[in-house]
């Protein structure tokens, strides 16, 4: 009996093992706003179909992003991801580059 009670907890931390480390939201959106020193705005939009019509809409929502090095620029798209309150608006870090924006 005691080989069956162990059998569930050694499945659990198999389980919890592939699990990703973090269960930190990410999200996809463009920087619009580089005034900032050290902080990013980055819009994100949704598509979000309409609960009466079904109709398709556009929802966007504008975070404030930590970016330790001042490396990403209006128009570049990122990931972003939750962390600890950094300051009075910013929960959010920059996380990585998806797609640089063409230079002219």
């Amino acid at each position: 009996m005691a080989n069956q009670a162990s059998s569930p907890a050694k499945a659990d931390q198999a389980a919890a093992s592939t699990r990703p480390a973090s269960r930190k939201r990410e999200l996809v959106g463009v920087v619009t706003g580089d005034k900032m020193n050290k902080t990013r705005v980055v819009t994100v939009e949704r598509r979000l179909a309409d609960a009466k019509y079904g109709k398709y809409m556009t929802k966007r929502a504008k975070y404030k992003a930590h970016d330790e090095k001042n490396e990403y620029r209006v128009g570049d798209r990122v990931v972003i991801v939750e962390s600890r309150p950094l300051s009075r608006q910013k929960r959010w870090r920059v996380e990585r580059l998806v797609k640089r924006v063409q230079e002219v």
